[in-house]
């Protein structure tokens, strides 16, 4: 049974009626905590946070305000919830009390991070408190509801990102700085400040939110935010939107409105190089996150550039970056984004950064809504 009891978690939802995302992630997750409950002896698993907590939003439908403790009942396979609003005292407590009166003892099992007092009345309740991982490792590979909803605000990326691209496609140089003209008034200076408003607006108008996400240049000194972008510079535009249902997304582009075909274009082909043996990687197998990162890294520098040379490689979900993370293997199922950098002189950088889903083995993952590679502006506008 994986259905569990929600009392107070939702005004207006029946307390035993999760909604339809919950119980897929709740599912979903249930492989990994029942056989981490059953090596590590353990009766339950508990958790206690606020809404603004990933691993309560994974487990709760809609928290209200206060504190929240879910648990995952390892004896009857159930999954219980309490509020502070459905509860005579703590959450965690009530809780705790439910568990015992069901005959529960032994080992609870918690994040690392639960709060203490939540760990106090775990324990006064006579259980021993003890720490897992599991539902990060759950979270580190994603349903298919999961997945079409970071689809959904990697769209909103992308429309971001493409709203950005037709401002520059526009734009005209005045004194050797960008400007745009708006109805019949003189042109303006297109300051970075002016390219991260058409992103969001765009954002926002495909349904998600900007989140304060959005950078443009996001390595230059913030001073230089309101002077006009240069024609012959890279621009580095970088949007982590998230959706309705809390998801992110993560799109950068780097574009170029009047290249000269110099240096900008060799790190150009190694960086864009460097995703295509990421994927061919992936493409054969699982491979941990830092096989990737060294993959992306070293595809790169193979192009004889060897400066500010940078390759991140993390999960996407419920935070824009979480597992798998650091030495995690990149398992089928799992989001994650590529994000790889390097230097084309002293004072700019060529970025890209895209969101793959990992699929089975030999089959190649999928690259969610992602604009053409180009420098050019015009040519993500087709």
């Amino acid at each position: 049974m994986t259905g569990g009891s929600d009392r107070g978690l939702e005004p207006g939802r029946p307390a035993d009626a999760p909604s339809a995302l919950v119980r897929e992630r709740r599912d979903h997750a249930v492989d990994v905590l029942a056989s981490t409950l059953e090596h590590r002896d353990a009766t339950a698993f508990v958790h206690v946070g606020i809404e603004r907590d990933p691993a309560i939003r994974y487990s709760c439908s809609s928290p209200t305000n206060g504190p929240v403790a879910v648990a995952y009942d390892g004896t009857d396979g159930e999954w219980l919830s309490r509020t502070a609003d459905g509860s005579d005292g703590h959450p965690a407590a009530d809780l705790a009390a439910t568990l015992a009166g069901r005959g529960r003892e032994g080992t609870i099992l918690t994040p690392p991070r639960i709060p203490h007092d939540a760990a106090l009345y775990l324990e006064n309740a006579g259980f021993e408190v003890a720490s897992t991982d599991a539902i990060e490792r759950a979270r580190a590979t994603k349903t298919a509801t999961e997945r079409e909803r970071i689809a959904a605000v990697q769209r909103a990326a992308k429309a971001g990102i493409r709203r950005a691209a037709s401002v520059l496609a526009d734009a005209t140089v005045v004194d050797g700085r960008l400007a745009i003209t708006e109805g019949d008034d003189d042109p303006v200076p297109l300051t970075p400040a002016r390219v991260r408003t058409a992103i969001d607006e765009a954002i926002v108008d495909a349904g998600a939110f900007p989140a304060g996400n959005t950078a443009v240049n996001p390595s230059t000194a913030p001073n230089v935010d309101g002077e006009a972008l240069r024609p012959d510079e890279p621009i580095v535009l970088a949007a982590t939107p998230r959706g309705p249902a809390g998801y992110y997304g993560g799109l950068v582009r780097t574009l170029i409105v009047d290249s000269d075909g110099g240096r900008e274009r060799r790190v150009h082909v190694a960086v864009t190089q460097s995703f295509r043996s990421a994927r061919s990687l992936l493409t054969a197998g699982s491979a941990s996150v830092h096989t990737v990162a060294a993959d992306l890294e070293a595809e790169v520098r193979s192009f004889g550039l060897d400066d500010g040379v940078e390759a991140t490689v993390a999960g996407v979900g419920l935070e824009p970056r979480e597992r798998p993370i650091d030495g995690d293997d990149i398992e089928p199922g799992a989001v994650v984004r590529l994000d790889v950098a390097a230097r084309v002189d002293e004072m700019s950088r060529l970025r890209i950064a895209d969101v793959l889903v990992i699929t089975d083995e030999g089959e190649r993952p999928d690259r969610l809504a992602a604009p053409e590679h180009s420098l050019s502006p015009a040519a993500l506008l087709d």
